[in-house]
Order: structure tokens, then sequence, then C-alpha cells
């Protein structure tokens, strides 16, 4: 009799202590920062990916900033996580790569590409070995040096005739992007990066992403394989694909699985971005018609004292075009596509009275920092004008402006990122009218997207 009684009370103890040490992790006496784990195991993975609808902060952020301050301890996906929205602090932390810090990603995104050691021959070690010549190839294509003497001029033609083709803008995004690339495939064929990891059903965004990532796989193998067979007699495209299958002759390591789960990767985190981030772009200026004839002007203007006009831009016109940076840097600043960016603490970080143990996740908040009222007054008003003032103060400083990430992890592709909307503005503006037919909704889930999308109406103006 007393063991029936005594069994649900051990239970019951077990588990309060449980629930009680998981809301309440200790490591060493240190102090961590204030915060929730949420539920056990769960932690607070439900809020995070709960969408809120609208450019402000994710309401999972927001809530929290408020309720213990700009850095705070929650648990994501199974994972101990400390968020930081002050500028100061993540500014030390991007920099502290190599040294307090690691580069870390969502366990999605890593299986996704290939990381997670479901690669034959050991990808993971791999990837990390051959990172820095990735990196390198990726720069030496889209850096600011090929940019000016060879992608500059491809770019406005691709933009130009893709423009013609609004009918289908899904291609559109696709053929900009793939096109330098090197992979004649339809990007439309993946999903966002961020979603649930531990929901592989079928149903869910994660397990739809995995099985369009098999089949996508598939196809860039072939096309890889495919490039391989035909070199050196059709070395003509130069290309990014051109470039890496080049080193594949020299480096044993450089396999065309590890190759395609590479490219995908690279797909993977651009397509999503660039394709949402010229969407708000065309929703803003839609919203403010007079900003759209302060973009034409300046536009027009460095057209009209062309000898031909019939010519493309050139590397001095494109960074002439000061009014159309600072439209390009507004959305930059309000988008805040991505939640946050991910690093590991690899030893105990002392922050001013906190310790963020090792083996911790980081995760720096860049929309907290754009949209910080003390830095941008009125930060939810678009206004590129604002670009002058903060310049003319030095107002934008790494600390306050991270788009494209700070540190040793700058995104090498963000000069690529800059002309490529430069020159859809610049063509948009001048050779374009459109109005919108439909309003499109602004979901943060956490990543940013449109939900069914923004719809237009474009026509060609008559010359």
């Amino acid at each position: 009799m007393w063991s029936i009684c005594i069994i649900p009370l051990v239970i019951i103890i077990a588990m309060t202590y449980c629930s009680h040490k998981w809301r309440n992790p200790t490591s060493k006496g240190i102090r961590l920062p204030p915060g929730s784990t949420g539920l056990p195991f769960i932690g607070e993975t439900i809020q995070f990916f709960i969408p809120s609808k609208s450019l402000d902060l994710h309401s999972f952020l927001k809530s929290r900033i408020n309720k213990y301050g700009p850095l705070f301890k929650t648990s994501l996906v199974g994972r101990s996580v400390v968020v930081s929205s002050d500028p100061d602090i993540s500014h030390f932390i991007l920099q502290q790569e190599g040294k307090l810090v690691e580069l870390w990603y969502m366990d999605s995104f890593v299986r996704l590409v290939g990381l997670s050691g479901s690669v034959k021959d050991g990808s993971c070690i791999i990837a990390g070995s051959i990172h820095k010549r990735l990196k390198k190839l990726v720069f030496d294509q889209f850096g600011p040096q090929n940019l000016k003497t060879k992608l500059l001029p491809q770019l406005q033609e691709i933009i130009n005739q893709a423009l013609l083709n609004w009918n289908n803008p899904e291609f559109y995004f696709g053929w900009i992007l793939s096109n330098p690339i090197g992979l004649d495939i339809w990007i439309s064929n993946l999903d966002g990066p961020i979603c649930h990891p531990y929901l592989n059903i079928p149903g869910t965004t994660y397990h739809r992403c995995l099985k369009k990532q098999k089949s996508t796989l598939k196809i860039m193998k072939m096309m890889i394989e495919d490039r391989q067979a035909k070199l050196p007699e059709e070395r003509t495209r130069g290309d990014f694909l051109e470039h890496i299958v080049e080193d594949m002759k020299t480096n044993n390591l450089l396999t065309s699985d590890l190759i395609s789960y590479m490219m995908f990767g690279l797909l993977l985190a651009t397509f999503e971005t660039i394709s949402t981030t010229l969407t708000l772009t065309v929703m803003l200026l839609t919203q403010h018609p007079l900003l759209v004839q302060e973009l034409e002007r300046e536009n027009k203007e460095i057209v009209q004292k062309r000898r031909n006009v019939e010519t493309g831009m050139t590397w001095e016109e494109f960074r002439s075009l000061t009014f159309t940076k600072q439209v390009i840097n507004e959305v930059l600043r309000m988008g805040n596509f991505v939640p946050g960016f991910l690093r590991r603490a690899i030893k105990d970080i002392q922050i001013k009275e906190y310790t963020i143990p090792e083996g911790w996740t980081i995760m720096v908040v860049p929309s907290a920092i754009h949209l910080n009222p003390e830095t941008y007054t009125d930060p939810f008003v678009f206004n590129p004008w604002r670009w002058k003032d903060l310049a003319e103060n030095n107002v934008t400083s790494a600390k306050n402006f991270i788009p494209f990430g700070e540190g040793i992890r700058l995104c090498p592709g963000a000069e690529f990122s800059k002309v490529l909307m430069t020159l859809f503005l610049n063509v948009l503006a001048t050779k374009y009218s459109w109005s919108q037919v439909k309003p499109g909704e602004i979901i943060r889930a956490p990543t940013m997207g449109f939900g069914k999308g923004y719809y237009i109406k474009v026509a060609e103006k008559s010359i």
C-alpha cells in the first residue's frame, strides 16, 4: 500500500527537480544571463517559430529583450542559447572567432548542406579543411575586382532580359543567381534554410526541404560531372562552377558529392535572402512614390551623361549612385532577413557580470541593432536620406550596421549583393513603372518572408 503512494510521489519530486534544473541551469557556480529555458527538452522553440507579422523585431525577441534586457538566455531546439541585442557585446562576440567563439549553424542547415557527417568521405572534416579555399573562390568570383572587370556588364544584361519576363518572377530570381554561379537550375526547387530540425515527418517544411534537397543534389552532381567531362575543351564560361571543377583536378578532397553539397549551401543561403530583399525593396518604394522619383532622377542622370545611352553601367557610375546606395542601406537596415548570426563559445566568456559557459550557442541579433531608436531616429520609418546624416556623424560604424555580418565571417558576397540591387534599381527605375495589385503580408517565422507573395503590375515606360 505504501509503495503505491510513494512511487507517484518520487516521480513528482524527480520531475520537479529536473524541471527546476532545466529552468535554472548552473555551471561551476557562475552567474548566467537572465532569462528562461522554457519547458524541459522543448525549451522555448515553439515561441521562437511562431510567426510575427511586421518589420519590427520578432515578437519572441522583443518580449524577452523588454523583460530581461539586451543579453538573455533561452533554449532553442535542444540548445542552450545566449541572445545578444547589445551593439557593443555583439561587436565583441563577432570579433572573437578562433579566440573565444567558433562558427555554428542550426542543425537543420548543417544536415541540408552535408556538414553532419552524412556525406561520404567524412565531409564534415573535409569541409573544415577546405573552407578557406572555398571562401577565396567565392570572393574571387563575386568580389569587387571580378565585379568591376567582368560581372557588372553580365549582370546588367541578365537583369535587362529577366525584367522582360515578369510573368514568371520566380524564374527571374533564380536566373539572376544561377547564371554567374554556373548552375542551370531553377532555384525555386529550394525552400528556406531555417526550419525545425526535429520535425522530419511528412507534411513539415523540413521534410519537404530534405526531399527537394535530394533531387537537387542529384541534378547538381550530374552538372558537375558533365563539366568535368568537357574540360579542358570547353573552358569558356569562366563561372564559379568552372573554377571549382578546375580545382578538383589538383585537390582530391574536392569530390563531386562534396561540391554538390557546397553549391547547394551557396544557393540555399543566397536565394532566399536576395529574392526577399528585392521584394521588400519594391514594396517599400511602392509605398513612397517621392523616393521613386528621386531614384529615377539619379539613375537617369548618369544615363544622360553617357556618349552612348545604350552602353551599360560602368564601375565609376555604380560608385556615384549615392541616393541608390542610401535606398539599399535602408532596405537592409529594415529588412533583417535572418534572425541572427550564430556562434558557439569554445571557452567560458565573461560579459560584464555574466558568464557564457563553454559550449553554449550565442545568437547576435542584427534587427535589434538596426532598429535601435538610440542610433536610428524613427527606426520604422523608411527614410533613405537618414544615411547622409548618419555618415556625416560617423554613426554607421561596424557595430551599428551589420547586414552582412562582421569580423572574419563578413559575407564574401556582400559587394555582389549591393551591385545586384543597384543594377536592379537602375533598370527598374529608368525603364519601368509599376503599381501594387495585391498587398503583401510580411512574416517573420523567424526568417523574413511574404506569405502568399506580393503582387505588382509592371509596364515598360515609353521612350
